[in-house]
């Protein structure tokens, strides 16, 4: 007889965890089944490494095994008991650069800055995926025409995973498929906080050059979050040029260069830089007032990124939920396809010359 894993799990969902109805398969503490021939062995996650039920389990375990599959199986002494902490999965291994898109206040057009760039870089031939992490206010469903959507879900190793809509070659995901699109979001920091966690952690990304995570406006728990969860390779600050966006961009830069974060800063990028009309794409109208983000971006010594007019093609863009990008002949496709190239280079620079990103840890006085 030749001995599967399968063989072991299907033994092994006669054990209980003492104390519970539920079996130690279901409860995902069966983890690196390893067989060479008549030796088994596999490790046995548990909350804590010093859970006092370890030796009573492992004693279930080899038990269930001779029972089931006869006692020439080498199974007793092959058991490791390790804790959950110890047993974290990768989180996004297939992922190359995490982006964040942030501004230092709302309004500036970050999810707009945020869905074109995606459907820019996807158009380099990159692949992209896509995170609404505004979990207050999530837009991304609607800019990508995708508001009445419904992730399918999947079983991988026996865990409950999210398939992300694919749209203009991005992958995305929002909180706002998962809530009816006229209910309020009325959730405490640890809720919003979790359901970010989702979004990243039980979804099937899979292999993605870039995911670019949108932001909620400000500083909050909710950017703490991210940068706890998972490596970002960099931010991307996104102002409109009028004064009052701009001293909001500095909070933002410096909540990304602090001593505990310390999640380098690619560059800023300008929204809104002038009035374009679309008959007359050769007059600019500075209505927010002219090259604030790029003086800006000097001051703080960040690189600056690009510009984005206003167009009225765009808003239309966003609100038919086909991003303005996706036709790279067009004023803002062309402008966002220069950005694409710009994100692309300020990545290579970063990963040129500073060392693999990290999760960053906080602890709180």
């Amino acid at each position: 007889m030749v001995i599967q894993p399968k063989d072991i799990t299907e033994v092994l969902r006669s054990v209980n965890m003492p104390g519970s109805h539920e079996n130690i398969v279901d409860l995902d503490m069966v983890q690196q089944i390893r067989i060479e021939g008549k030796k088994v062995s596999f490790t046995l996650v548990f909350q804590r490494s010093n859970d006092p039920n370890i030796p009573i389990v492992k004693s279930l375990c080899v038990q269930a095994i001779w029972k089931t599959l006869g006692r020439e199986v080498e199974i007793a002494g092959n058991i490791t008991a390790r804790s959950i902490h110890d047993m974290q999965r990768p989180i996004l291994p297939g992922v190359k650069n995490i982006i964040a898109i942030a501004s230092g206040k709302g309004g500036v057009g970050k999810s707009t800055v945020s869905s074109n760039l995606a459907v820019a870089l996807a158009k380099t031939g990159a692949s992209v995926g896509l995170i609404d992490a505004d979990i207050y206010g999530p837009s991304i469903p609607i800019m990508f025409g995708e508001e009445n959507s419904k992730p399918m879900g999947e079983k991988v190793d026996n865990r409950d995973m999210i398939v992300p809509i694919e749209k203009y070659g991005v992958k995305i995901l929002s909180i706002g498929f998962f809530i009816k699109q006229n209910d309020a979001l009325v959730w405490r920091g640890p809720m919003a906080s979790n359901a970010l966690k989702q979004l990243i952690s039980d979804a099937i990304w899979g292999s993605l050059d870039y995911l670019l995570i949108d932001l909620p406006p400000g500083t909050s728990d909710i950017h703490l979050t991210l940068m706890q969860t998972v490596p970002v390779s960099g931010a991307i600050i996104v102002s409109t040029p009028q004064n009052v966006a701009l001293a909001d961009v500095i909070r933002g830069v410096n909540m990304f260069k602090g001593k505990s974060v310390d999640v380098p800063v690619l560059g800023l990028i300008e929204n809104m830089a002038w009035f374009t009309p679309e008959e007359l794409p050769e007059k600019k109208y500075y209505i927010f007032g002219k090259e604030g983000g790029k003086k800006m971006a000097e001051e703080l010594q960040i690189p600056f990124i690009g510009e984005i007019p206003i167009v009225q093609s765009i808003r239309e863009g966003g609100d038919s939920g086909i991003p303005e990008a996706v036709n790279s002949e067009t004023i803002i496709g062309k402008a966002f396809a220069n950005i694409a190239n710009s994100v692309i280079e300020q990545i290579k620079i970063r990963n040129n010359e500073l060392p693999p990103s990290e999760k960053i840890k906080v602890t709180r006085k």
